[in-house]
């Protein structure tokens, strides 16, 4: 089955109206919040005793000797510690200092006076109360720290306050000579251990120079004078080059062994030129190029070749000798190299087991004199904290804590501040009252707007029906609230898909939501539009048409459908003259299921051919299956949906029922609507008269008219169709057959 939807807000968003709307709506609950909290604050404010304030200052700094500002080794201004003031605030809260202050001034007798009580109050009551009156704050990021005392009594603030300050630095003057005394005494004592320890270190080690004979250089240093580090890394490095040239040259030479003639020449002037081999290499190169001109011309046995030929083989000889004399050099200097690097070996390795004999002879003297010096270091340290601490003692400590502001009378109260307190009660209930009335909205799931309709039931509304409404037919036709069934009516007409559709139920999820009202007022307004309508009181259990209209309901729908009487017997006429009535009757306690029978489908087809539309009044159809049934057998079914009274999931089961028994649900009708407190209704309501009351008095024949003083009455409740109705005056009546008169 299709039915027609209205299309999903594209935004979700609370828009700033709709905070004011709900502002509105919940005002009750936020004024009554609001006044609550105001009045609350305001008799606490009034009945609080008024209390005075006085104000010490004192400068306080961390605890630094005398001796260490004098030899530097403190800072001459000490630095701004914030988390040292804030350690000496709780000192300054913590019971050494207000226990104090409770028993100089007897605060515990003062308070138990106060507080009508007999005697003294106990001394961790009487703490807890000083606590709660005196604020300790610093000033401006200074090394300044404030007590406020607060008392009814303005002379024992002003006491209070200058006591905790004096109290407090008798406490760190104390503390600090207690923590000097201790320190002069534990520092004696030390110096004591430490002169024994140093005169039996200093006996040992003469006994060990005298019993090992130590050098006076090892006596003087303390260490043996041995190879030095440096030293002893030189050495390994001039090991390591003599290896490194000794494997250079041994490799050279096995590779010149294998040479032989020119190549031997060539790799000779390359690893190891010197100037008699390149004197005879460039003679020898000079004869042979002078021989060997002169062989093309002359014959070998020329003189001139000849003394060449001579002049060649003399330098062979003197190379071959060169040669050999380069080689032997070579691996003389090799072996020398090897023998010193050998002798260094020797030297090292004989040095360091020299250092080794003698390290190991003399420790135990080299021990002894390490303790020694390790005591004497000690024990001159000592020393010089006991010289300081004496002269500490002598000339005091410079003072860390000075009053520079004493706590005078207050003048005027400072508490209650019923000002500020007044302000803050009415900020908070505002914030109280407006954050109820949002949680109380957000818990409220009811249907409060359009919009909530569309998206939860993906259904369009077809009318909105203001609060507060009465019958048309006793209201009378120019009722404020009759426009907003004929806007109804108009959009029941163009909602439906089949012309042919002329029977219609309202249904809704639960009682009292106004179904039997707009059942009824929708079928006065088809009847005084023209059309001949029936109006059925099918809620068999619990009737109320016929209250409504005044008459009896002895016969009705049931003696009908139980063919006790005819149709003709059983319908009544309204004063409307095209309005039919149709009471339920009694119902059986054997006919509960009349509903869903053929009689009542035969009934419908027949009051279908006698009426232009025919309406059925339906039980809630979350109760019984009576109005699941009639939504089945009717053409149409509009579900009316009471503001703000059931959870939005009932209203949808309700529709899902509707649909789920092949009912055409056409739309819903938002009923109840207070539009007064409800701005967000307007423009469903209240144009028509904003536009149409300011029209000439001129209007269009058929057009509504409503007198000025209804108007002014008349609540905005009403959408402008008339207009369109009259100049349109088939949508007016689109059943009205041609001939057949209509009334309005």
């Amino acid at each position: 089955m299709e039915v027609s939807k209205a299309p999903q807000s594209q935004d979700s968003k609370l828009h700033f109206l709709d905070y004011w709307r709900i502002i509105r709506i919940r005002k009750a609950v936020i004024l009554a919040v609001f006044l609550l909290v105001v009045i609350t604050t305001a008799i606490i404010t009034q009945f609080q005793p008024e209390s005075y304030s006085s104000l010490a200052r004192m400068k306080v700094e961390k605890d630094t000797p005398l001796t260490q500002l004098m030899m530097g080794s403190g800072p001459m201004t000490p630095a701004f510690d914030q988390y040292f003031l804030q350690t000496e605030f709780q000192v300054i809260r913590s019971p050494k200092i207000l226990n104090e202050v409770i028993k100089d001034l007897k605060l515990a007798r003062v308070y138990a006076e106060r507080d009508k009580q007999p005697g003294e109050l106990p001394i961790q009551d009487a703490y807890e109360t000083l606590s709660r009156e005196v604020d300790i704050t610093q000033y401006r990021n200074t090394a300044i720290i404030e007590i406020t005392a607060f008392n009814e009594d303005r002379e024992l603030a002003a006491r209070i306050a200058n006591k905790i300050a004096e109290i407090y630095g008798n406490y760190r003057n104390k503390n600090r000579s207690g923590r000097s005394d201790a320190a002069w005494t534990a520092l004696t004592n030390k110096l004591t251990v430490y002169d024994r320890e140093v005169s039996e270190a200093r006996d040992k080690m003469d006994k060990l120079r005298l019993d090992l004979k130590v050098p006076e250089e090892i006596a003087d240093s303390g260490q043996v004078q041995g190879i030095s580090a440096q030293e002893l890394s030189r050495m390994s490095g001039v090991i390591q080059d003599y290896q490194i040239r000794i494997t250079r040259n041994n490799r050279l030479l096995e590779q010149l062994s294998q040479l032989k003639g020119d190549r031997l020449l060539n790799a000779l002037v390359v690893a190891n030129p010197t100037s008699e081999l390149n004197t005879l290499i460039g003679a020898r190169n000079y004869a042979l190029r002078q021989a060997s001109v002169l062989s093309p011309d002359f014959g070998p046995d020329h003189p001139e070749v000849l003394k060449w030929s001579l002049q060649i083989a003399k330098l062979d000889e003197q190379l071959d000798a060169t040669v050999q004399g380069i080689l032997s050099g070579m691996r003389s200097t090799l072996e020398a190299e090897k023998a010193a690097m050998e002798n260094q070996k020797t030297f090292l390795q004989e040095t360091i087991e020299k250092n080794s004999k003698d390290t190991q002879r003399f420790r135990p003297y080299i021990v002894a004199r390490n303790e020694f010096e390790s005591a004497r270091r000690i024990r001159d340290g000592i020393k010089i904290r006991v010289a300081q601490e004496d002269i500490d003692r002598d000339l005091s400590s410079t003072s860390s804590v000075e009053t520079i502001n004493e706590a005078l009378p207050g003048t005027n109260p400072v508490r209650p501040k019923k000002a500020v307190n007044i302000s803050i009660g009415v900020v908070f209930g505002l914030i109280l009252g407006i954050g109820l009335a949002f949680f109380i909205e957000y818990l409220d799931t009811s249907v409060k707007t359009i919009d909530d309709v569309e998206q939860a039931l993906q259904a369009p509304v077809l009318g909105v029906i203001p609060q507060n409404v009465g019958t048309l037919m006793s209201e009378g036709t120019d009722s404020p609230h009759a426009e907003a069934y004929r806007v109804l009516r108009t959009n029941i007409l163009f909602s439906r898909k089949d012309t042919n559709w002329r029977t219609m139920t309202v249904v809704s999820g639960g009682a009292g939501e106004g179904k039997s009202t707009t059942i009824f007022n929708l079928a006065t307004v088809f009847a005084q539009n023209g059309n001949r309508v029936l109006i059925v009181d099918s809620d068999l259990r619990r009737p109320s048409l016929h209250k409504i209209l005044n008459v009896a309901n002895n016969l009705g729908l049931t003696n009908y459908l139980l063919k006790q009487n005819r149709l003709e017997e059983v319908i009544q006429t309204t004063q409307v003259p095209s309005l039919d009535f149709l009471p339920s009757g009694r119902l059986p306690s054997s006919s509960i299921g009349i509903l869903n029978s053929a009689a009542m489908k035969e009934f419908i087809a027949e009051a279908k051919s006698r009426y232009d539309f025919v309406f059925f009044d339906s039980p809630p159809i979350m109760g019984v299956s009576d109005a699941s049934i009639l939504a089945s057998e009717v053409d149409m079914a509009v579900l009316v949906v009471q503001y703000r009274k059931y959870p939005q999931q009932m209203t949808l089961r309700a529709k899902q029922m509707v649909e789920k028994v092949g009912g055409h649900l056409l739309g819903v009708v938002l009923n109840n609507i207070n539009i007064s407190q409800d701005s967000y209704y307007y423009y469903y309501s209240g144009y028509y008269y904003d536009y149409y009351s300011k029209s000439d008095d001129s209007t269009p024949e058929g057009e509504r008219k409503l007198s000025k003083k209804k108007r002014s009455e008349a609540k905005p409740a009403e959408i402008a169709v008339a207009g369109s109705e009259a100049k349109n005056p088939e949508i007016k009546n689109p059943e009205a057959k041609p001939g057949k008169e209509t009334q309005y």
